[in-house]
């Protein structure tokens, strides 16, 4: 069987379905990305890249689908010379959205077509209107409505969709909805498991947390409103102000990953450390880690903090579970799809430094009392999102 794979990114959400499929022999696996860096093993490489991006003079509206045309252009120029050298894929998988897939089923039109559905938006009712202090302009809601064109050309041409959880499969039209499956790409539990005592002790960055007994942890691909990290600011001086001892890990970019930047060109970071008085001592920010340190930063805190707009769920909250952390959750979609409040995590409201700060000192304060919510996170993992579980299920729906 020949498979392609097409995300921007490498290898992003089909890393382990890849290596998977790459360990048959009679499988040829090619994966098409931006993506100069990385490898997997038994898996072929294709670079693909738009000679531009849209024109400024495009109308804004407009841009992300002429971005994502140039991307199933270039997509389309790749896959051309790997057809011409006899690569014609029974399937390909490709991340929907930025424009990968829109031209798959012209050049290789009996070919299986399965779209990765992370998000369809919506001006009401999710991440837009989230925040009372952001109001919508109508010209946001227009611009919003179109930013759907290519998902809803990938909706039409894909024989099967995925999604990785049932909130998000809920915000495509519900004509679609019978079309998307909902498989989550799976979390290592064997690699994401406690490691009792753990202490944190990174030499590459020159942090050496090993005498420390509380340490309150934050994860995201970058510092910005979308994942709470003005409220998580808040909450630290909160709790800095009561806990002496108390150190903070930040890992992390300084960017925006999600949301609109600043317009002045600050950053959040930036941002709150003007408006906010922290002692620096004991807040660390070790930029993004690999998981080798990652997973250190997870196995020695005493508790998370998870915060989100209503919006795509990120790994990072599902692996802090599986290592055994006691997670603090913004009390939004899709967390409440996983956690219930005392069982095996804590929400608080997404807004309220104040509750973010009282819930972690309630973890700091009785760490016994909480090793029963740490077991039963661990288990919601293993029993919804591990991958020896979901992985075979995975592939299985692929090879149908």
């Amino acid at each position: 069987m020949q498979i392609l794979f097409l995300h921007s990114n490498f290898p992003a959400q089909f890393r382990h379905l890849a290596v998977a499929l790459a360990k048959n022999p009679n499988n040829r696996v090619v994966f098409g990305t931006m993506r100069r860096e990385g490898s997997l093993p038994g898996v072929t490489k294709a670079l693909y890249s738009p000679n531009r991006e849209a024109f400024p003079q495009t109308h804004h509206y407009v841009r992300p689908l002429e971005n994502a045309v140039l991307q199933g252009q270039a997509v389309y120029r790749m896959v051309e010379k790997l057809k011409a050298q006899s690569f014609i894929p029974d399937i390909v998988y490709g991340h929907s959205g930025w424009g990968p897939t829109l031209f798959i089923k012209d050049i290789f039109p009996k070919a299986k077509l399965l779209c990765y559905f992370e998000w369809f938006y919506h001006a009401h009712g999710s991440d837009a209107d989230f925040d009372p202090t952001e109001p919508l302009t109508t010209d946001d809601e227009a611009r919003i409505r179109i930013k759907n064109a290519p998902i809803l050309i990938d909706l039409c041409s894909c024989d099967q969709g995925i999604a990785p959880t049932y909130w998000q499969r809920q915000q495509f039209p519900p004509e679609y909805q019978s079309k998307i499956k909902v498989f989550h790409d799976g979390i290592d539990t064997e690699f994401f498991q406690p490691k009792p005592g753990a202490k944190l002790i990174l030499p590459q960055l020159n942090l050496d947390l090993s005498q420390v007994e509380e340490l309150v942890t934050y994860v995201a691909r970058g510092m910005e409103p979308y994942r709470g990290f003005p409220q998580f600011i808040e909450a630290v001086a909160l709790i800095q102000q009561r806990r002496p001892q108390c150190h903070v890990v930040i890992v992390g970019e300084n960017r925006v990953a999600y949301g609109k930047s600043l317009p002045d060109g600050k950053t959040y970071k930036e941002l709150m450390l003007e408006k906010v008085p922290l002692d620096l001592s004991r807040v660390h920010f070790t930029g993004l880690l690999p998981y080798s340190q990652y997973v250190q930063v997870l196995q020695a805190s005493s508790v998370h903090v998870y915060l989100t707009r209503p919006f795509v769920l990120s790994w990072s909250m599902l692996e802090a579970l599986a290592t055994g952390c006691l997670v603090v959750a913004s009390r939004t979609a899709p967390i409440t799809e996983v956690i219930e409040d005392g069982v095996n995590g804590l929400l608080v409201d997404f807004f309220s430094p104040q509750e973010i700060a009282e819930r972690v000192e309630e973890v700091l304060n009785h760490p016994t009392k909480m090793t029963q919510i740490r077991v039963q996170g661990r288990e919601t993992i293993q029993k919804n999102y591990d991958l020896n579980l979901l992985l075979p299920q995975h592939l299985q729906e692929i090879q149908k």
